[in-house]
Order: C-alpha cells, then structure tokens, then sequence
C-alpha cells in the first residue's frame, strides 16, 4: 500500500508551505489550516499567483500555535504579523508591497481552494514529482513540489500511481487513508502558477509545452485517458464527506483503494 510521506498545507493561500505532521479534517472537507487566509482586493477578487507573478517573491514562515506570519520579500526585513488580531498590520504590508488596497480574508470551514467543487486535499506521489522534475534541465524535486502545491505525497509506489484513484466515467473512487475516507474525482488541471519559479516567480521557457509533450507520452497505458481533455493536468482532486469531519490524517498512514 502507498504511505502518506508528507502533509504540506499552505495557510495563506498563494504564500508558501509549511510541513505537518497531521491535519484534521475541516466540515468542509479540507485540511485545517490549509488556504485559511486569502489575499483580496477591493473588490473581493483573489490576489493570487494566476493574478500577479510578484506574490511568488513574497516569503512567508507560519507559527500556527502562536498564530504568527512572518512576512519579507526574498528574507529581506522580516516583520511578523498575527493571523486573528489586528490584521491591519498585514494588510498594510501587502497593500504597500502589491501598490494597491488588499484585505485577507479568513474562512474556518472550506478555506479558499481552488475547486470549490472538489476541495479536498490534492494527492501526488513522490516519484510523479522526480519524474516531472526530469522534463526540465536543473529542476529538483524540492523545486517541481513548489511549482504543483500539492497537499499529500505518497511514497512506496511508482511514478503516476495515484492516477488509480479517480475513473474515466467520472464516478468517484472511495479510498481510506488512516481513519479518513477520501474520494478520488479527477486529474488536477495546472494554471499559470506552475509555468514559473516559485521563489522568483521567472517564467520557465516553453514549461506548458514542454509538460503536455512529457506527460501525454510517459502517460500509462491503464490511466481513464477519457479524462484527458488535455494534457496540462497532475495531481488528484479529492472530496472528502462532511461525515469525515474531525478526522485525522497523519504522516505514516497507509492508503486502501475500494471502488464505490
């Protein structure tokens, strides 16, 4: 069986990641934490990495028990800021840094995930990362992780496994990691995001096309090709049922497959 190698949750959504060790399942079906924070303009529009190629040069660090951010551009001048009160403070920093008025907003159900529809943690395995991370001359592991922002990575299988869990005639595949039960629906379609450098936020030349060539030809015989409108897609959208909530997911669970 695959094993949950990594738990990544990104608590202000578009800033960095950090590394957990477990993550409670929300009502909402995401993972606590993870895309708890937004950045918002004026006119509640998300601020985001498909917005604006500046918000990668952002760093941020994250002490979730202390509820503290600590926010520089490229670790030049840290200030730190606290993530429930007074949040004047950050969203002066980051309407100075953008030029414009921005707001972070908060949402302790859902968070603010990409696919509303499917917001359940993203899956990938670990040899899917090395294998993208080789279609590019110089890229690392550590770099193709932070281009994707996937939340779980499993290790003890091949490259693509994890395309076992979704099916080509849409149905949802149901499979259990620890004591959570997690509902495959489709593969992951990339935005802009992964196209540039996550710390520099430099475009990779040719990375779109580049990536649809690779995987269209690496694809595995048995992965549902229906879903494949293109090629542009990795990772694994998942659901996870308000009935799971409260539940945790802990690095070292192991993952069974069962179809519903």
């Amino acid at each position: 069986m695959a094993k949950l190698e990594t738990i990544l949750i990104y608590p202000i959504k578009s800033l960095d990641a950090i590394s957990v060790s477990q993550a409670k399942i929300l009502p909402g079906g995401s993972l606590e934490h993870d895309r708890e924070f937004c950045i918002v303009d004026q006119s509640d529009n998300w601020v985001n990495g498909k917005r604006t190629a500046k918000i990668h040069q952002i760093r941020s660090q994250f002490d979730l028990k202390a509820r503290l951010v600590t926010l520089s551009v490229q670790n030049d001048r840290p200030v730190s800021f606290h993530l429930d009160h007074g949040r004047s403070g950050i969203e002066g920093w980051l309407s100075d840094y953008f030029g414009f008025r921005v707001f972070l907003k908060q949402d302790l159900t859902t968070g603010f995930p990409d696919d509303p529809v499917s917001p359940g943690p993203t899956i990938v395995s670990v040899a899917t990362l090395k294998q993208a991370a080789s279609w590019f001359e110089g890229m690392t592991l550590a770099e193709m992780r932070s281009r994707l922002r996937t939340n779980l990575e499993l290790s003890e299988v091949p490259a693509f496994w994890e395309e076992q869990l979704y099916s080509a005639d849409k149905r949802s595949i149901t499979f259990q990691v620890g004591e959570v039960e997690i509902q495959g629906i489709n593969s992951c379609q990339r935005c802009i995001v992964p196209t540039r450098d996550a710390i520099s936020g430099e475009p990779y030349p040719q990375f779109q096309k580049i990536f649809n060539t690779q995987r269209k030809e690496e694809l595995p015989d048995w992965v549902p090709k229906e879903q494949f409108n293109h090629y542009y897609r990795m990772a694994v959208n998942t659901r996870i049922a308000p009935a799971e909530a409260g539940k945790v997911l802990k690095v070292g669970d192991r993952l069974s497959r069962r179809t519903s």
